[in-house]
């Protein structure tokens, strides 16, 4: 899986660059099929905002979220992504199995 960052108005600290590989490579421990993750972290006044584009086979996910504090902004962005991608591994899930998932079957 690769991670490429890029910064408008900006500069990406190791730091930065760290901490968000480590959160958004949680992302592929949920979905073995991540292809390359591409985020984009820039500043406009006094809004710190990150968004990133995760690539899986036939599907792509986009999610974008602003702070006043960039480290924030990461977790939001990554607890997004993960929602998505969890939502999309449950429905892959379901389809293969026929639709008789837990939430398909009667309560009792």
């Amino acid at each position: 899986m690769n991670i490429n960052l890029s910064g408008h108005h900006v500069e990406i600290t190791p730091a930065i660059r760290d901490y968000v590989q480590t959160k958004l490579g949680k992302v592929a421990n949920h979905f073995d099929q991540v292809i390359d993750i591409s985020a984009i972290l820039s500043v406009e006044k006094l809004k710190q905002k990150i968004e990133a584009t995760v690539h899986l086979p036939g599907r792509d996910f986009f999610a974008e979220c602003s702070d006043e504090n960039m480290y924030a902004a990461i977790d939001s962005l990554a607890d997004k992504l993960d929602r998505q991608i969890m939502k999309h591994k449950e429905k892959n899930i379901e389809r293969r199995q026929g639709g008789e998932g837990l939430k398909a079957q009667a309560v009792e």
